[in-house]
């Protein structure tokens, strides 16, 4: 399961190397800027609400392990109706969020500009982008990774084209980009209800207007989706910060970093799969009531998720340069990602422990756990590394970011260890 889940993942880090390649050869890093702070922006503001994956992946998995169909409807309507009512509210409070958050990202004035540019464009695909989190989630709970590899590959491949055609080809700039994207997003929601039609043909479950509106499910999933919106807020507020402690220092560092964190992204999607298949995995057993396979399941992925990450540090290391200057034609960028680029080849090896077990953490549905786990790493561990190492920098910057990555892996490794020995896991939320 997990192979198609890494295809699904590493599309959208994909594309976000082809939005900043398209705009890093117009000729000036203030474009790549631009489009580095207006995703960071929307990437806080939409990952912010992928708890609704989450939540969705775990419940749904957990129903599918006890075989319980019209539990599978519900968890289904009950997310969908949560995710389309969240993204109209974020398109009612656009102007003053977007306003807001550059103001504290403090970029230049040009970057400013282009970024309100792509912003202002993308934002209009908040509910298109906020149902795909529901829908994937459902379909990773049932152990479908196909769909939303379908899903996926099918929105990217639109997004490249109308990438190309929009500003290369019709001069668009960066509001070229934020279209290709916008309208991406909702083919994919598109093909994503189709494939739910298809999906719910074959299930003999029923849908329940009083179950969907059921009191106590509804407060279950909301209290299960607060503690992941927080958890996920502490993680998106780590990669804003590093972006905008980068814009602060120059429009090249900030350009640079945004290419290093697309790497990043690129390198966490791949991770992500094993922990997609963790997450419906472990949530199949627990539903299951599988005591002997929730360890098991766990260490198996664990090991892939290492393998995967050694691999992936090696290339960074022999193709890191060269991406680089596929992405960019910018030589004070190109000269300012190479020193920064040893920070790329450490990372999966610090990430990979904190990645495979958020999916085992979202399997056996603890969010609470998550969330102070996220707490620690971010107030105990990133910012007062940062801190301390204002004096170096960029590196510095990096260190603490590092930091903050190996604190998530650590503690959830020592809850997890003790949960298994206590034999909690098996306690269905």
């Amino acid at each position: 399961m997990a192979w198609p889940m890494i295809l699904a993942n590493i599309s959208p880090a994909l594309i976000g190397l082809v939005d900043t390649a398209v705009v890093g050869h117009l000729g000036d890093a203030h474009y790549i800027g631009a489009v580095a702070v207006g995703a960071v922006i929307l990437s806080f503001t939409f990952t912010a609400f992928n708890f609704l994956r989450m939540t969705t992946t775990g419940l749904a998995a957990q129903a599918a392990g006890a075989g319980n169909a019209t539990r599978l409807h519900t968890v289904l309507a009950q997310a969908c109706g949560t995710a389309f009512y969240l993204g109209a509210l974020l398109l009612l409070v656009q102007v003053p969020l977007g306003a807001l958050a550059l103001r504290l990202i403090e970029p230049s004035a040009a970057v400013a500009d282009a970024a309100w540019n792509y912003y202002a464009i993308r934002i209009w695909s908040a509910p298109a982008a906020l149902v795909n989190f529901a829908l994937i989630g459902w379909f990773v709970g049932l152990g479908n990774a196909r769909a939303p590899l379908a899903m996926v590959l099918t929105a990217n491949a639109v997004n490249i084209v109308l990438d190309l055609t929009l500003v290369p080809g019709l001069g668009f700039a960066v509001k070229g980009v934020a279209w290709a994207s916008l309208i991406a997003e909702y083919v994919g929601t598109a093909l994503g209800a189709w494939l739910i039609g298809k999906e719910l043909a074959l299930r003999p479950g029923r849908w329940s207007r009083a179950a969907i509106l059921h009191l106590r499910d509804l407060y279950a999933l909301f209290s299960a989706n607060a503690a992941l919106f927080l958890r996920t807020l502490l993680l998106m507020f780590a990669f804003a910060f590093l972006t905008t402690m980068g814009a602060r220092q120059t429009d090249t560092i900030l350009a640079a970093n945004a290419i290093l964190v697309n790497l990043q992204y690129l390198m966490a999607y791949v991770l992500d799969g094993f922990a997609n298949a963790a997450e419906s995995l472990t949530g199949r057993a627990i539903g299951a009531r599988d005591s002997a396979g929730v360890g098991a399941i766990v260490h198996e992925c664990l090991i892939w998720t290492l393998a995967a990450a050694l691999a992936i540090a090696i290339i960074f290391a022999v193709a890191g340069p060269l991406a680089i200057r596929i992405v960019t034609s910018v030589p004070s960028v190109i000269e300012t990602a190479h020193r920064y680029l040893p920070w790329m080849v450490l990372s999966p090896l610090v990430c990979a422990w904190g990645f495979l077990y958020d999916g085992a953490f979202i399997g056996a549905q603890r969010p609470g756990a998550m969330f102070g786990v996220m707490l620690v790493a971010v107030v105990v561990v990133f910012l007062p590394v940062w801190w301390l190492t204002r004096g170096f920098g960029n590196h510095g910057l990096w260190f603490a970011f590092t930091a903050f990555n190996a604190a998530r892996g650590l503690q959830q490794h020592l809850i997890f260890r003790d949960w298994l020995r206590h034999g909690s896991l098996l306690e269905v939320r």
